[in-house]
């Protein structure tokens, strides 16, 4: 039975996905920006629900901009916050905008694309960044660079959070809990290592009773702190509440 289900939510999954392409390919251009909020909250929800993703949130999302900092554990982390914060254009590393459909859907929805091996091209991701959050946009960075298990953070890098002070906006701590029926915290969205984002995907439809839970903490302001130390500063804030 596990295995019927699994690969009925995948058939789901799929049917999902190509209803977002023929989404964004034919109307996504032509809605205000209210409408594509709405669309991408709606989409997000729904693929948890497909997947068998329960989801709760924790906390409330302030008014003013700010630059969301979030601890990474999943290729689902993106839909976890754009099923509560629709309006959040995320940094992402290149290789996901080369994904089957999921690359073309991210970019739909206004992710920034960082070649993060490049110098130059995290200078030119910040200065975008900058101009986004200026202009009143909400952008979210994993500054860990790469995924964790979930139990605690990696060292966050600070080369992104030199946006939030350029811009004069404040740090928006978010913190992603993955658990399931067995595990407060679940291996089952683990996406480390080794792991192909197929083999991920079969872990995740097959899990029993998994949610993810988004809490957001209070507001970090920049001022006086260079980048190193905001991120010293949120890295402890984020790991010492997965810790907890």
């Amino acid at each position: 039975m596990t295995t019927i289900r699994a690969l009925w939510r995948l058939l789901r999954c799929m049917g999902h996905l190509l209803g977002g392409l023929w989404t964004l390919r034919w109307h996504f251009d032509h809605l205000d920006e209210a409408t594509r909020h709405a669309l991408i909250q709606a989409w997000a929800l729904r693929l948890l629900s497909v997947l068998g993703v329960g989801h709760k949130m924790v906390g409330i999302w302030p008014s003013e901009p700010h630059l969301m900092v979030i601890n990474h554990v999943s290729w689902l982390d993106i839909m976890a916050i754009h099923a509560v914060r629709p309006q959040a254009r995320f940094v992402s590393k290149a290789e996901v905008h080369r994904w089957p459909m999921m690359g073309r859907l991210a970019a739909g929805a206004g992710t920034l694309f960082i070649e993060r091996e490049s110098r130059r091209d995290a200078l030119r991701v910040v200065h975008h960044m900058t101009e986004a959050l200026r202009a009143g946009d909400t952008v979210a960075v994993f500054p860990e660079g790469t995924t964790s298990t979930g139990h605690d953070v990696l060292p966050f890098h600070a080369n992104l959070l030199q946006a939030a002070i350029a811009a004069q906006v404040p740090l928006q701590p978010v913190v992603l809990r993955f658990s399931d029926a067995q595990h407060a915290v679940s291996p089952a969205v683990a996406y480390v290592g080794d792991t192909s984002l197929l083999r991920s995907l079969w872990w995740v439809v097959s899990a029993q009773g998994l949610q993810v839970q988004v809490e957001v903490l209070p507001l970090m302001a920049c001022a006086g702190l260079d980048r190193r130390q905001l991120a010293a500063l949120v890295a402890e804030q984020i790991g010492a509440k997965l810790r907890a």
